[in-house]
């Protein structure tokens, strides 16, 4: 517990590293403890980051990809 800010440091190297950007991240009450919103450059580069932090055992992750309002309008766009 104590280590947390610091595995938080690590994991926005780890974020910038793999060319993506940590935006926010909260503490919080409930199912989860830590909310990060990060951008990656593709699902990949943040699949890596999330593996590599999972593989400590310190850390699991629950992912949501989310997409812009912008680029949703785009695919609803795109339905038949």
């Amino acid at each position: 517990m104590k280590d947390t800010i610091k595995r938080a440091g690590d994991f926005k190297a780890a974020v910038e590293n793999a060319g993506g950007k940590l935006i926010s991240e909260y503490y919080t009450f409930g199912k989860h403890d830590i909310i990060t919103i990060v951008e990656a450059p593709n699902d990949e580069a943040i699949m890596s980051v999330l593996l590599n932090t999972g593989r400590l055992g310190n850390a699991r992750s629950d992912t949501i990809k989310a997409f812009p309002m912008s680029e949703a309008a785009k695919i609803i766009e795109k339905l038949s």
